[in-house]
């Protein structure tokens, strides 16, 4: 099994987060501007195992090479089902330096566009610490 699907799976927001690239930039399925940064990418994750419920991924795709990677996943958010597809690819150094999610049906992405709005707030205040704590460590 793959470490970011180990990670995943396993809720590890410590192991998820130390698999991003600091120059990392996230496609949410539901913004249309991408994110840049490990700070606020470790927060949305956050708050995707907070709002997802039920998820677990069912298949994995790989290049050859193993630098672009594709994981199928179902989840159910409000009670919507939903599937939707991490798309990653891995810099030289083996960390995501790109992470692009799709999801349908449209009435679940809808569903999860409006839970992760809830969760904004915190997102950003979470982000921001992050930042302000490596900043003190430098």
């Amino acid at each position: 099994m793959h470490p970011f699907r180990a990670a995943v799976e396993a809720r590890d927001d410590n192991a998820i987060e130390a698999l991003l690239a600091d120059n990392v930039v996230f496609t949410s399925p539901v913004a249309f501007k991408p994110y840049p940064g490990k700070a606020i990418t470790a927060a949305i994750l956050r708050a995707v195992i907070r709002v997802f419920e039920d998820f677990h991924y069912v298949r994995e795709i790989a290049d050859a090479g193993g630098r672009d990677h594709a994981f199928v996943f179902e989840a159910t958010v409000d009670g919507k089902q939903l599937t939707g597809c991490d798309f990653l690819h891995f810099d030289a150094d083996g960390k995501i330096d790109e992470f692009m999610v799709m999801v349908r049906p449209l009435s679940a992405a809808q569903a999860l566009a409006a839970r992760m709005g809830e969760q904004f707030e915190r997102i950003k205040s979470e982000a921001i610490a992050q930042v302000e704590r490596e900043a003190a460590q430098a």
